[in-house]
């Protein structure tokens, strides 16, 4: 699969999916203003590069927790990779492997986290969490992402009710086709749905930091009060989120929010990133701005549409390529030493 860009990629997922499946892939909230912002904010920046550094052999990896990414790039979690894959989630993980990557598996996987974690041994895996009103089943998920070698919980904390996307209610998009499942969400001869916890507090995350001792990942985070109230609550990191614009419409781009994060929380914890990232100058732009790394939702379900395990191969190899590109071009022979200095903001 040949593509030489995320947009040629993402043409031929929209050619190969079902209209109802990529429009719940690619819709968002409202007018989706935040679904194009995300994307345009990477536009508007400009990069400013260093010359005559002698930077030589180029450096891309990063260790994030107890983690380590030859790339600053995340799988970041998204649902129902069945819907565009007969391996979905399988085929995902095994890519991301192959990448040297991490993948944030999804709580509503269409594959079992234990299934993920067996088709791609050794992959860096993390588990995202919905904390659920139910407790103690809550603790089940946590008990089998720790048994499936997850090394990181990520808490979707930006979800005390779904959004509202429009082109999902066009399509009466309510329920997965062909017997398909959440199978994290099997409890017996059930599956629970997912409940979004209006009553989700600060409070719970102490509860879940005595469950396990996994690190904890806030994710969907956007407020810089925020940041230091989860620096001040024990997550390990937290991920500057707005859901991909599936959430709240209208919240700025993730991009112009993370400058006044990373101010607000120093050197507490690692910053991530997620929504709109679809070259490898948009990851740099991230990095200079104080992101450790940054994670794509999106591309990677094109990559699985387009062609499969390979595609998302495809995917992640054109995000490393262009991010050693631009490393280079900008005078720079690793992440660490991207700066500030490096971006330049419109007048």
């Amino acid at each position: 699969m040949e593509r030489w860009s995320l947009r040629e990629v993402e043409a031929v997922a929209r050619e190969r999916l079902d209209p109802a499946h990529y429009d719940y892939f690619a819709g968002g909230a409202g007018d989706e203003v935040t679904v194009r912002a995300n994307e345009a904010a990477f536009g508007r920046l400009a990069l400013l590069p260093r010359v005559l550094r002698g930077a030589g052999k180029l450096e891309t990896g990063v260790r994030l927790l107890d983690s380590r990414a030859a790339v600053p790039v995340l799988v970041a979690p998204t649902a129902f990779h069945l819907l565009a894959d007969p391996e979905g989630e399988r085929a995902t993980a095994r890519a991301a492997a192959a990448a040297e990557t991490i993948m944030i598996v999804s709580m509503a996987s269409t594959v079992a986290v234990e299934d993920v974690a067996a088709a791609a041994p050794g992959a860096e895996l993390w588990f995202q969490l919905y904390v659920q009103p139910d407790l103690a089943f809550t603790e089940t998920l946590v008990r089998r992402a720790e048994a499936a070698g997850c090394k990181a919980l990520v808490v979707t904390v930006d979800s005390p009710a779904l959004g509202l996307r429009d082109r999902e209610l066009r399509h009466g998009f309510h329920d997965l086709p062909g017997g398909l499942r959440c199978e994290n969400l099997r409890d017996g001869d059930r599956v629970r749905p997912i409940v979004m916890w209006p009553e989700l507090s600060w409070e719970h995350l102490g509860t879940l930091r005595e469950m396990t001792s996994l690190p904890i990942v806030l994710k969907g985070v956007t407020h810089p009060a925020d940041a230091r109230l989860a620096a001040g609550h024990g997550a390990a990191a937290i991920m500057v989120s707005n859901h991909g614009g599936r959430q709240l419409d209208t919240v700025p781009a993730t991009i112009d929010l993370l400058p006044d994060i990373v101010a607000e929380v120093g050197d507490a914890l690692p910053v991530l990133l997620d929504g709109g990232v679809r070259r490898g100058t948009d990851v740099l732009k991230a990095l200079a701005l104080g992101a450790a790394a940054v994670a794509v939702g999106r591309p990677v379900l094109w990559g699985l549409a387009a062609g499969g395990e390979r595609g998302v191969a495809r995917v992640l190899a054109l995000l490393r390529a262009e991010v050693e590109n631009a490393l280079a071009l900008c005078g720079c022979a690793s992440v660490d030493e991207l700066g500030p200095a490096l971006v330049r903001r419109p007048c």
